[in-house]
């Protein structure tokens, strides 16, 4: 099924409510409009938030999102440049995932990867 002839209203109201259907009062209807929209004077209460850089946002990775991420894992793909197929890293169960986890934290605490990754 189509759908009906829909008209394409092209007409805008100026400043004082009236419409505006020429298309040269239309485009000046918006070079005035936005400017007046954007560039707002005279704002009073503008409070800065601060902004701590100093702390630490993640102190570390949890065991849950390491579970979660390896749960994510599709079965029947290329191993990655260590050789292990996914299929082994998820039938490891919690012992693979607990050494994962560890290493992960290991290099999050070191600010390091290791140059492979």
């Amino acid at each position: 099924m189509k759908k009906a002839y829909q008209p394409i209203t092209s007409v805008v109201k100026d400043e004082k409510g009236d419409l505006v259907a020429d298309s040269h009062s239309i485009l000046a209807r918006w070079r005035n409009h936005f400017p007046q929209l954007f560039n707002k004077h005279g704002v009073s209460e503008v409070r800065q938030t601060e902004i701590h850089t100093a702390e630490t946002l993640v102190l570390e990775l949890s065991v849950f999102a390491v579970e979660m991420f390896m749960g994510k894992l599709k079965r029947h793909k290329s191993p990655g440049t260590d050789e292990i197929p996914p299929e082994v890293i998820k039938a490891g169960g919690r012992t693979i995932h607990s050494e994962i986890h560890n290493h992960m934290n290991s290099f999050w605490n070191k600010d390091k990867l290791p140059e492979k990754w």
